[in-house]
């Protein structure tokens, strides 16, 4: 599914998605990763949702940003309410959501210019 085109807004975008695979910028990702308007970490330690622990998130807050957008892979799936906590409490807003709609949520909040990451994972559990 074509998602955006990332040449207007400088952003760099999810130009598409498929079970297992993104399409950013030039780039083809099959692994889970992190992205930033401006830079992609494209090896994200955790595989699945159930494989997240708080060391995983040291490396979302290491890009600073002001709201998450996790994508939980096929289905929308909750992480444990402990790991959500870490980012609130530090004052990071998190949307948990499918990893499509991750993709389309992250495409708008960058292109806005919010300070947004993108966890994305690409399998489920």
């Amino acid at each position: 599914m074509r998602l955006s085109d990332d040449s207007a807004s400088g952003a760099l975008l999810v130009r598409a998605y498929t079970t297992g695979e993104l399409r950013v910028g030039d780039a083809v990702i099959r692994s889970s990763c992190l992205l930033r308007a401006d830079r992609p970490v494209t090896q994200w330690r955790p595989q699945t949702l159930n494989e997240i622990t708080p060391e995983d998130l040291q490396a979302i807050l290491a890009l600073e940003p002001e709201i998450v957008v996790l994508g939980s892979g096929s289905k929308q799936r909750f992480p444990n309410a402990r790991l959500l906590s870490e980012l609130l409490t530090r004052g990071v807003g998190c949307e948990v959501m499918d990893t499509g709609a991750a993709c389309r949520t992250y495409n708008v909040l960058a292109s806005e210019q919010r300070r947004v990451v993108a966890a994305l994972l690409l399998h489920d559990d």
